[in-house]
């Protein structure tokens, strides 16, 4: 199937090295604008560095990073202009730094997806992990994650004007 980055929200979902950051890679660049990468991801050990490393590698020279853990909406904010495509790599990711802070998360999330539903100068691409295809977690702590991205994905979703699920590299679209 062949999928094209349009205007508005586009986000994509998929599990564990499923292609998701890639395939919204392509979408970014193959979009002409100027693509601006917004990470989430912190490097708390050596595994972790390396996977942001391969992610920076893969990317090239030709993308702006900022590294944005907890503020999202504001730097979503600054960067979403009409010459830029801005991909948010990942949710589950920033998920994790909200209640690793303390922070109120359905607020956060209520913002993020408050701030997506307005019309936004330029396309924003969300990359997540779902995480809600498997079993229940044994611990509160997981399943509050879960429950808390399950819900997030769908606020995003309902805002977004294309949702793409990843499996095994092979893109379908779920909205838009």
């Amino acid at each position: 199937m062949s999928v094209a980055l349009g205007d508005g929200v586009t986000l994509i979902l998929g599990g564990a090295r499923s292609g998701k950051s890639a395939l919204a890679e392509r979408l970014a660049e193959a979009s002409g604008l100027a693509p601006v990468y917004l990470a989430t991801g912190r490097a708390f050990d050596a595994e972790m560095e390396a996977r942001i490393g391969e992610h920076r590698e893969r990317r090239g020279k030709g993308w702006r990073t900022v590294e944005v853990p907890l503020d999202l909406v504001a730097a979503i904010g600054r960067e979403a202009e009409p010459e830029h495509v801005v991909l948010v790599d990942c949710l589950t990711l920033w998920l994790t730094n909200l209640m690793m802070e303390g922070r109120p998360v359905a607020a956060e999330c209520q913002a993020l997806a408050d701030h997506l539903a307005a019309r936004l100068p330029g396309p924003v691409i969300l990359v997540s992990n779902e995480v809600g295809l498997g079993i229940v977690p044994e611990n509160a702590m997981a399943r509050d994650f879960r429950d808390h991205a399950g819900r997030l994905h769908q606020a995003v979703a309902a805002v977004a004007a294309k949702v793409i699920f990843v499996a095994a590299g092979l893109p379908m679209k779920l909205k838009g």
